[in-house]
């Protein structure tokens, strides 16, 4: 695995390295040695699943708050999403910077998202399929999120959004 840490501090995108032969190929996606080298949580307690019939389906921008924070390993596991982090660590220096990466079925590289971050996408195919692992249990009352379009922001989402929650369209800004 090659693992980059996005310029936002304690967030990384992980690229399987593949051995590939006749075959096909044979790669690690989960080592909790190197995981624990770069500061990533390795105990995920929950694994979830999102599929989004529609391209342009945007799930978002979504984190738990203290003390349930959590943390998450992103994958696409079925078409493609454009999948963005932003952090909202107060005594971050990157605070309300956010990074974008396209995650898909062919690049199979994940993102980490630590504690403190809001997490959302965008799907780029109909029928992608996002699978999550989660470090903590959701919490429906510690549930948070800002709004996916909140100009404070500036998230350049790369097409489109023709489907949006309702419940994700009422997050507020982050800074009203």
């Amino acid at each position: 695995m090659v693992i980059s840490e996005t310029k936002l501090q304690g967030a990384f995108i992980i690229h399987p390295q593949r051995l590939e032969d006749q075959r096909g190929f044979f790669a690690r996606t989960w080592c909790n040695r190197e995981f624990s080298q770069h500061g990533i949580k390795t105990d995920f307690v929950q694994c979830n699943i999102s599929f989004n019939k529609q391209a342009g389906t945007l799930r978002g921008m979504h984190y738990q708050a203290e003390p349930h924070a959590e943390a998450k390993l992103i994958r696409c596991t079925m078409g493609r999403i454009f999948d963005v982090i932003v952090d909202l660590r107060e005594y971050s220096p990157t605070c309300t910077m956010w990074v974008g990466t396209e995650l898909s079925q062919d690049n199979r590289c994940m993102v980490y998202v630590p504690e403190g971050f809001a997490h959302g996408f965008i799907s780029l195919d109909d029928n992608s399929e996002v699978f999550y692992q989660m470090s903590t249990h959701y919490s429906p009352e510690h549930s948070r999120g800002v709004r996916w379009d909140d100009p404070a922001l500036g998230i350049e989402w790369p097409v489109e959004v023709k489907t949006v929650s309702i419940q994700d369209q009422k997050y507020p800004d982050l800074f009203p």
